[in-house]
């Protein structure tokens, strides 16, 4: 159960909002106490390691808040144990938003989705960047085999807080490569049903 990731969530303004709407005694049974980050167990491991692409929000030096999105192939995104998950950070525009702002705040909060079968895993935690000229070894450990990138640095987020949310409004949505295998076996039934419908109406013709 996502129990600190309630509490870190539920401030006292949310509280308030929740006693007036009439959420507040459900939701107080599920929060915890902030004495122990949410682990990842195996469902979220494997669900981790399988996307392909998730978004990222920082703060600002400045207080603004910056969502970024993050991609590369299934597994880019590493669960290196209970509490802590990694990822090589890939050369881009060279803006360095997120890089910059965890410099001033390490706390992250990553949306992980998975489309087709409509589940959204929220995490919240703790970055720290670690540069390629700091520690190549560690970072290039990081880097997904025989990808086409280069990896500038790598971040890793201690999580503090995690939470599956519901289906409700996750509207399916499939990549091409996932569409690949239904599209070919439907276009082998159609091959298989024409050249079935030409010896009919060969047979029908004679």
């Amino acid at each position: 159960m996502a129990e600190n990731f309630k509490h870190l969530m539920f401030t006292p303004g949310v509280r308030e909002i929740q006693e007036a709407k009439g959420s507040r005694a459900s939701y107080a049974r599920m929060e915890g106490d902030g004495s122990a980050p949410d682990a990842l167990d195996d469902t979220a491991r494997a669900f981790i390691e399988s996307r392909d692409t998730f978004y990222m929000a920082s703060v600002t030096e400045t207080g603004w808040p910056y969502v970024q999105h993050r991609g590369g192939p299934p597994g880019f995104l590493r669960v290196l144990d209970r509490h802590r998950i990694a990822f090589a950070d890939f050369s881009g525009n060279r803006q360095y938003i997120s890089t910059a702002n965890f410099r001033s705040d390490d706390r992250v909060a990553l949306i992980l989705m998975d489309y087709p079968n409509r589940q959204r895993l929220k995490l919240v935690g703790r970055a720290v960047s670690i540069e390629h000229a700091e520690n190549p070894a560690l970072v290039d450990a990081l880097m997904p085999p025989g990808y086409p990138a280069q990896a500038e640095r790598g971040f890793m987020i201690t999580v503090e807080g995690l939470e599956w949310n519901c289906a409700k409004y996750i509207t399916q949505r499939f990549t091409v490569a996932e569409l690949a295998g239904p599209v070919e076996a439907l276009k082998a039934r159609i091959a298989a049903l024409e050249a079935e419908n030409s010896t009919l109406k060969e047979k029908l013709a004679s």
